[in-house]
């Protein structure tokens, strides 16, 4: 190195030889154990092979990138590709889940991301955090989501079906599970552009009540309401979840629901997010609280960068606990839990099938939103249908009954109404 600090001609023609031999070690690695169907293209143009027929290309623009290719992780290259410094080609899932074996063979040990307790979760905090990923744009999201535009994990009886049955037969599950009755006061919390809600008024009988703190969806949730003729059974709010009980009263709701919403609630505020289900609740009400959990028993997500790229380009200030603690808080609200049942391979195909439909329709895409967005959007979808299949993130349902008064629950002995058409 010069006395001014910049590298030599001749040190970075070692460097470059020492990251070059580097790279072709991790491609033998990879090829000694049974290969991927990828290719790597480097800047100069040259292109390495890493064992079978590509399904896909990653391409890499930026030279100053290479090091990172020899022990990579995949919180890196998604950066890496956010930022234009790669490019990839060919079938993104393929990719990502290629990447994935680099990282395994030649990369860093796996980061765990310890949440952010730090973090205060005040009602501005969340607004700001919903606005960054629930306000991207409706006609977005119109792409590559179902006809109803649910946002959060289908449910599969085959594997086979569309996106659009999976979505419905969830939609059924979760109105089954709370076994809603006609005329019974339902409240959704966090409910999206309305789906659940005008289905369970629609196909169930109920007055439905859904909450959002997304301005787009509360406009799209209400003109909805309106199409449908409903104004009369069903009511879209735009209202923080910690202001339910003042705008309700107590015991307002026979049944109440909370799917993909908790996520954003913050294990500390776990007492309070609870606590207003159970004070909106009548006693021996149901509530069926569906969301995405840590596999990790101390609440830390797994997956060599996965969990730093969707806190910081996704969902930020996003807490994923481990099923337990969510179990233990709802029994501190005198919750009694009645079923809980993991939806990790359902969530996985429906975003595998979300990426699919996204990667299907990028040149629309790319007139709805900058080429920066679509590439966090297309990364997030694929690295988080290989972090379900994976098993470094979980999606539970579970089912509670509030019990005020000592005695038996509402509930049959057994749980086949579930399961029953």
């Amino acid at each position: 190195m010069s006395p001014n600090g910049v590298l030599s001609q001749a040190t970075r023609t070692i460097l470059n030889k020492a990251v070059s031999r580097g790279i072709h070690r991790l491609a033998k690695a990879v090829r000694a154990k049974g290969g991927q169907p990828l290719d790597l293209v480097l800047p100069d143009g040259s292109r390495l092979n890493f064992g079978q027929q590509p399904r896909g290309v990653m391409a890499i623009r930026d030279p100053e990138l290479l090091p990172v290719l020899i022990h990579p992780t995949l919180g890196s290259l998604g950066e890496a590709f956010v930022d234009g410094r790669i490019d990839i080609d060919g079938d993104i899932m393929s990719v990502i889940t290629s990447a994935e074996h680099l990282v395994e063979v030649g990369g860093s040990p796996p980061t765990n991301r310890i949440p952010a307790s730090e973090v205060r979760h005040t009602p501005q905090q969340d607004l700001d955090d919903i606005k960054h990923h629930y306000d991207v744009g409706n006609d977005f999201y119109r792409l590559w989501l179902d006809d109803r535009m649910v946002y959060s994990c289908a449910y599969f009886h085959t594997g086979e079906e569309t996106i659009d049955t999976a979505q419905e037969a969830k939609l059924d599950h979760i109105c089954r599970k709370l076994r809603l009755q006609p005329g019974e006061r339902f409240l959704d919390i966090g409910c999206g552009w309305g789906g659940l809600i005008l289905h369970a008024a629609q196909r169930y009988g109920v007055r439905a009540v859904g909450i959002t703190l997304s301005e787009n969806q509360f406009a799209l949730s209400k003109e909805r309401v309106r199409t449908a003729g409903l104004e009369g059974r069903v009511e879209v709010l735009r209202l923080d979840y910690r202001d339910a009980p003042e705008r309700f009263g107590q015991g307002a709701f026979d049944k109440v629901s909370s799917v993909g919403m908790f996520e954003h609630v913050g294990q500390k505020n776990f007492p309070v997010y609870f606590g207003v289900v159970r004070r909106v609740l009548r006693d021996r009400g149901l509530f069926l609280n569906h969301g995405i959990t840590s596999p990790d028993a101390d609440g830390r997500t797994v997956g060599s960068g996965v969990s730093e790229f969707m806190d910081r380009y996704v969902f930020p200030h996003t807490e994923l606990p481990h099923i337990h603690a969510v179990i233990k808080e709802m029994a501190r609200q005198n919750f009694e839990v009645y079923d809980v049942e993991s939806l990790r391979p359902h969530y996985a195909r429906t975003l595998a099938q979300w990426s699919q439909r996204l990667e299907s329709q990028l040149i629309t895409a790319r007139h709805l939103v900058d080429e920066r967005t679509l590439r966090v959007w297309r990364t997030y979808l694929a690295g988080s249908a290989l972090a379900f299949s994976q098993g470094w993130l979980n999606v539970y349902q579970m089912l509670a009954s509030r019990q005020e008064a000592s005695g038996l629950t509402e509930l049959p002995l057994t749980r086949a109404w579930m399961y029953q058409g």
